[in-house]
């Protein structure tokens, strides 16, 4: 099934063009609807009726019609699928009507058990067994690809946008165009917005990666990234040469109040011309589901797409409707991972690599190897201790692999299988970048090296102020940055915002054009940025993303933004944002003991933030932005007494410390902020809890001294599924 434009075929326009007007719209009607519904057949049900040979000769026909009458092309048109030129701008945003939630994970059976214990409490109903009617779940394939949703206006695909934060997503139309599985029309007049997930099949990945080694090209991870990146392909032509393709979901039609359960709304999807995965099954208990996820274990490695896991979600919509959600999971629906693939592989170096607080890092260089879906050749170590925990040498062989399918990891050596020629690996006593002794703290386990002005840590804390978590600069890449602090353009933060388009088109393999769209994305990034991303930006030592959330928010109690109108022109100082700026270096230097008042910044972080501002390399960074006209998003501050959201972790916090198994840690506090809990980067006496996990170094020494209650993987699991 091609989507690539055929050639022209002139005897085919020739023919074309012998029928009149009415004779050419009514054959091209006919085609397009022929097309249309190969396509959906082939994407949606998986049951082909026609022949790639018989496809191909329908679409050239209609290819020769519209070149002889021009007048017939639309936008629907399954022509229009190979996509037009290249915009050379950034995707602009799309708010999203409904927030597009995350999941929760599951990675065992007894977590899945626990999550159906949540909801029958939540419901109301017994321990015991109900009826058949009372309870039950749909169970999906969790599809490996990116999250978009599709606007539907009377049957016409109009808008389709990617996931984004959840709120605000990118406008990727012009390339979800020229996707054959999007269906142009569908085949009523409705209008709704439908969620679902582009991926890249296993065979198109296998396709695309021959060609690069043949050309001699790096190859590509694994499908998942290799899909969204085709998504977000500037030129649409480009995403529709990767043969991408989509599963449909969730449904959200208007004026529609018959459809009342998910059961209902796949079925309704598909009647709709909507390409829904048929591999699910509706009507289970929570046994039922585990049947499932057992069955499709080892039967995932048939599909011809990737898929991680399983989602399960409450049949009902007003069963879903009364559990509501936390944070922004719902509590209707959780996600189970498949147990880690490992692999075995060979640890063929450790090597220190200098972080943006100067923090030496021991990563693994392993011989490549392909596991969960990607070839790994690096994993980080964590800390010194982390190594000698697991006696792992320099060129043992050991165990490898992804936890929760995504962040690689070394399980252990095989010590069986030691030779006696491997090495055992020690920190060095200067810093492999700039040369200055490294420093350790007395009773710390980091190892960092002190110099402010090491090019690597130079390099990764402005590398961190663009990156995702900070302005989110799309563009402002390594290779971008590394000529931007060789050449002197940018020796502050606030230096982004002052690049011309001369100074961007001085850089290697940047042109007039290239260089205007880079300073457009850093014009539009100066405005609108969330308060918490700007202090996480700022690389505050100790302070990251969750913490810079809770900072923001308490200075926003502190300052109210009423009493500070907005700046009245562009590239102006905005008076409320000046006003955080006083208040944060105010506090943090005069009354660092203050900050304790925020969740998640015990006594030390609140005196690293003091030294931060009161350093005189760094104490003005905030001041410096608003000077140059930085407007940052105003947190929405509750209002006095407003309830605690409700979940198991309501009100508490909770500092996570040490590596987990089944947990990534952003997967963990993402966890904790779905129970309704905080979590927080430092361990005090409003820490609720601490779950520690191998190599829990300094933070579980300060608990145990504190008295705060220790948990470990297991318990905290029980404890976000409510069990105590």
């Amino acid at each position: 099934m091609t989507v690539q434009l055929p050639p022209v075929d002139p005897a085919l326009v020739e023919a074309a063009s012998t029928l009149d007007i009415d004779a050419a719209t009514a054959r091209h009607k006919e085609l397009a609807a022929a097309v249309d519904r190969a396509n959906v057949l082939y994407h949606a049900e998986d049951a082909p009726e026609l022949s790639d040979a018989e496809y191909d000769q329908l679409f050239r026909e209609l290819v020769a019609l519209e070149t002889a009458y021009p007048e017939l092309t639309t936008d629907d048109s399954p022509t229009q699928r190979v996509g037009g030129a290249p915009s050379g701008e950034v995707f602009s945003e799309v708010r999203h009507r409904r927030p597009m939630l995350s999941l929760s994970n599951a990675f065992s059976h007894d977590e899945l058990r626990a999550f159906d214990a949540r909801v029958r409490r939540g419901l109301g109903l017994a321990a015991a067994p109900e009826p058949a009617t009372e309870l039950r779940y749909v169970a999906e394939l969790k599809i490996d690809g990116l999250a978009i949703t599709l606007r539907y206006e009377r049957g016409r695909f109009v808008q389709g946008a990617t996931r984004g934060d959840g709120t605000t997503g990118e406008d990727v139309t012009a390339n979800l165009r020229t996707i054959s599985a999007v269906p142009a029309k569908l085949n009523e007049s409705v209008t709704a917005d439908v969620r679902g997930e582009v991926f890249m099949p296993k065979s198109e990945f296998a396709r695309i990666n021959a060609e690069r080694e043949e050309a001699g090209l790096a190859l590509y991870a694994n499908p998942r990234n290799s899909g969204a990146g085709s998504l977000r392909q500037k030129d649409p032509a480009v995403t529709a040469s990767r043969l991408l393709s989509i599963w449909v979901y969730q449904l959200l039609e208007e004026g529609d109040g018959s459809i009342d359960s998910q059961s209902s709304a796949l079925e309704r999807l598909a009647t709709l011309g909507l390409p829904a995965n048929a591999q699910y099954e509706a009507g289970l208990d929570i046994e039922g589901v585990i049947g499932f996820t057992e069955r499709w274990r080892e039967e995932r490695h048939k599909l011809p797409y990737e898929t991680d896991g399983v989602v399960v979600k409450v049949d009902r919509f007003d069963q879903q409707d009364r559990l509501g959600m936390v944070s922004r999971a719902p509590r209707w629906a959780i996600a189970y991972k498949f147990p880690p693939e490992q692999v075995e592989t060979t640890l063929e170096d450790i090597v220190p690599y200098v972080g943006r607080t100067g923090t030496l890092t021991p990563v693994a260089h392993l011989t490549p190897v392909k596991v969960a879906g990607s070839t790994v050749a690096r994993a980080t170590l964590h800390n010194l201790d982390e190594v000698r925990r697991k006696d792992l040498r320099i060129g043992d062989r050991v165990i490898l692999q992804k936890a929760g399918d995504v962040i690689p990891e070394v399980v252990r050596p095989l010590v069986e299988k030691r030779s006696g020629t491997e090495r055992s690996f020690e920190m060095p006593d200067a810093c492999p970048v700039c040369g200055t002794k490294v420093v350790q703290d007395e009773g710390a386990v980091r190892v960092y090296c002190p110099n402010a002005a090491c090019p690597a840590r130079l390099s990764q804390e402005f590398g961190h102020f663009v990156g995702r978590g900070g302005m989110d600069i799309e563009g402002a890449g390594w290779a971008v940055l590394s000529q931007l602090l060789e050449r002197g353009l940018v020796k502050s933060r606030a230096d982004f915002f002052r690049l011309s388009v001369e100074d961007l088109e001085g850089l290697d393999r940047f042109a007039r054009k290239s260089a205007e769209n880079l300073h457009g994305r850093i014009a539009r990034a100066r405005v609108g940025r969330p308060l918490a991303r700007v202090l996480n930006g700022l690389g505050m030592p100790q302070v990251g993303e969750s913490t810079a959330i809770d900072l923001a928010r308490w200075l926003a109690m502190r300052v109210r933004s009423d009493d500070y109108p907005p700046p009245s022109g562009d590239n102006v100082p905005d008076p409320w944002f000046a006003a955080i700026d006083a208040e944060l270096r105010r506090i943090a230097t005069e009354e660092p003991e203050t900050l304790t008042e925020v969740e998640g910044i015990g006594p030390l972080v609140a005196a690293a933030i003091g030294r931060y501002f009161a350093d005189p390399a760094t104490g003005n960074v905030l001041r410096e932005l608003v000077e140059v006209g930085v407007v940052p998003e105003r947190p929405d501050v509750p209002p006095p007494g407003a309830a605690v959201e409700a979940g198991p972790l309501a009100g508490k916090s909770v500092v996570v410390t040490g590596t987990l198994e089944g947990f990534a840690r952003q997967e963990a506090e993402d966890a904790i902020r779905a129970a309704g809990g905080k979590p927080a980067g430092s361990v005090s006496k409003k820490t609720d809890y601490v779950v520690a996990g191998e190599s829990a170094g300094s933070k579980l020494a300060k608990a145990q001294e504190l008295g705060v209650p220790i948990l470990d993987e297991a318990g905290f699991r029980r404890l976000l599924a409510g069990d105590g």
